[in-house]
């Protein structure tokens, strides 16, 4: 038992080390993305019910660093702006299943060729649903974008945002799931036996039809779901197995198919799931023919980042554990007079909390909020209107608990 416990923690610390580098250079331009990119930037050009905006949604999700969960309340807030139903469902596939963080981890751990064809098959992904959407559910009439100005300048200001997002919020949203995925992974390399699938499964299909029963009610991102599928090829899953975990695992979690059946619609939900299913077997059956075929297939699903120096990996390997450890232990400050309190049952991460505080901030009457997400209750200060409140979090993307009536006069 000591033996094997021994082992997990190895291997554990094995995929720790060779995802940090990549991952914190990831995190960099993150940030550097997130100021120079921001929601605004997309708002203005997924409006429109044609290809294009669908394209566009697609594209622009993909190098954005936007956890399962995060990418919610920004695609409420994008549909509210005047996105099509088509634009934000490509939008919601295509951002939480890659980014530039997730791009360079998967490098890391599984090689170039998952490196190149992920981003690929997020893009492929996320124009199939809006293409799927726009025929069998199409918007019916043309909604306008609102104009917004997004013009950054270059300043000491945003070179402090880039870090404070980079390094600070990013963690805070993806370092639970990250440390949950690299301890799963090292489970799964240390007690299975090498190729016991193979043996037990010998037929690919089941690979893929077990992927999707794990990664469709599976909340994972995309980068914390990286190590649990390097081990998966390792044990005898098939690559493109793999992919399909990659793909519907962070585009399928509970959280966000009920978002789209209580935001889009029935149809739209129907048409999403069915979609990301096939679309993602289907890029998994390419996936293993592109490999098969390729001279020294291998070496190109093999781990990366075990090549670079020993001392860059555990120095980058440090600096990474200690930034999720002070944001596990970072104060919350609650420096405030609560009047109301509501319940927000479905608010989960850093991306929950930002949106829901600037969305209160806008209302009348309100002079402070603190969120609490391990409790998911909203407190206000101030005299605000229940309705107003209520309203400004439905907007935002969220759902609010009935039952939330707390008032301290």
């Amino acid at each position: 038992m000591i033996d094997v416990l021994i082992n997990i923690i190895k291997e554990s610390i094995n995929l720790w080390l060779a995802m940090s580098p990549y991952l914190l250079l990831g995190m960099l331009i993150a940030g550097i993305l997130h100021v120079f990119l921001g929601p605004a930037f997309i708002s203005r050009h997924l409006g429109d019910t044609g290809f294009g905006s669908i394209f566009k949604a697609t594209l622009f999700g993909i190098p954005l660093p936007v956890c399962s969960c995060g990418v919610i309340p920004v695609a409420a807030s994008l549909k509210k702006e005047g996105a099509s139903k088509s634009s934000t469902l490509s939008f919601l596939v295509s951002t939480p299943t890659t980014g530039v963080d997730s791009i360079a981890a998967t490098y890391a751990l599984m090689g170039p060729l998952f490196a190149v064809f992920r981003p690929i098959a997020a893009f492929f992904s996320g124009i199939s649903i809006g293409v799927f959407n726009r025929l069998f559910n199409p918007d019916k009439e043309q909604v306008k974008p609102k104009n917004h100005s997004h013009r950054v300048r270059f300043s000491y200001f945003n070179i402090k945002e880039i870090f404070r997002y980079g390094f600070m919020e990013l963690v805070e949203d993806i370092g639970k799931w990250l440390l949950i995925g690299v301890i799963i992974g090292g489970i799964l390399t240390a007690v299975i036996p090498q190729n016991l699938l193979l043996t037990v499964l010998p037929y690919p299909v089941l690979h893929f039809l077990i992927m999707l029963l794990i990664a469709v009610p599976l909340y994972v991102c995309a980068t914390g779901s990286i190590p649990i599928a390097a081990a998966l090829i390792q044990k005898g899953f098939s690559p493109g197995a793999a992919l399909v975990f990659l793909i519907a695992g962070p585009a399928t979690n509970a959280v966000t198919l009920s978002f789209v059946r209580s935001k889009l619609g029935k149809k739209a939900f129907y048409v999403y799931l069915i979609s990301i299913i096939i679309v993602s077997i289907a890029l998994g059956l390419v996936f293993n023919l592109i490999w098969v075929n390729l001279v020294g297939g291998i070496g190109l699903i093999s781990p990366h980042g075990e090549q670079l120096p020993l001392l860059l990996r555990v120095i980058t390997g440090a600096v990474l554990f200690v930034l999720i450890l002070i944001s596990f232990i970072r104060p919350k400050k609650q420096d405030i007079s609560i009047h109301r309190e509501i319940t927000v049952s479905d608010m989960s991460c850093k991306h929950c909390k930002m949106n829901i505080e600037n969305a209160l901030q806008k209302v009348d009457g309100v002079k402070k909020v603190a969120v609490d997400l391990n409790k998911k209750t909203v407190g206000i200060e101030g005299k605000a209107d229940v309705h107003q409140l209520k309203k400004a979090i439905l907007d935002a993307g969220y759902s609010v608990d009935e039952s939330s009536k707390k008032e301290n006069k």
